[in-house]
């Protein structure tokens, strides 16, 4: 059975087009865990995208949004990497390589501060994927970019983030006022000295 791509530059390794995608996308360093590997984003997970901004868990990032409306979401993940020097990877699952979220590294112009997002797919909930996930961000980010703080931005009704940022150890510090998302809560993740001293612990 031959597979077409639905993207023309993914049709042949040997395109000019191509080339250049996997060149960018081999700039994007690859992270692992013991269930999950973080890669680039690339053209084939508009699917995933499209069906996750589809579905009702997209209500607390801007959706619900059209096929159209989340291939421009996925080209702006893209882009931050090349804007800002990091960003959000496509996690997999390790047995399956199945998009599971897309997790990672977030600043986008207006925000307050760099954050950790987190948006996990339909149907991926409940394993402890995303928490894995943002802990090997937020260990990308203070090792290896030399950070010493990080937030997640959090809407007040979005229940299971604020579990799971609580989860990663952070606490509420103020709140942010954006433009098109309204009122989001600030979470801040635990330093670099921190989680040295003790983790969670340290906020005990």
């Amino acid at each position: 059975m031959t597979q077409t791509s639905a993207y023309p530059h993914e049709a042949s390794a040997s395109d000019p087009a191509a080339a250049l995608a996997a060149q960018l996308a081999a700039v994007v360093p690859t992270l692992e865990t013991e269930r999950l590997i973080l890669r680039a984003p690339r053209a084939s997970d508009a699917e995933h995208m499209a069906a996750f901004f589809a579905s009702d868990r997209s209500k607390f990032v801007g959706g619900p949004l059209s096929a159209e409306q989340s291939w421009r979401v996925l080209a702006t993940e893209i882009g931050h990497w090349t804007l800002r020097g990091y960003g959000r990877w496509i996690v997999e699952a390790r047995d399956t390589h199945t998009p599971v979220g897309n997790i990672g590294l977030w600043f986008p112009h207006g925000w307050p501060e760099a954050e950790i997002g987190w948006d996990l797919f339909d149907g991926f909930e409940g394993r402890g994927f995303a928490a894995e996930a943002a802990t090997a961000a937020r260990s990308y980010a203070y090792d290896v970019l030399g950070w010493q703080t990080v937030i997640s931005l959090v809407a007040p009704q979005n229940t299971a983030s604020r579990k799971l940022a609580q989860r990663l150890g952070a606490r509420q510090d103020g709140v942010f006022q954006h433009e098109r998302y309204g009122e989001l809560q600030i979470w801040r993740h635990m330093s670099p000295n921190d989680i040295a001293d003790g983790g969670m612990e340290a906020y005990a």
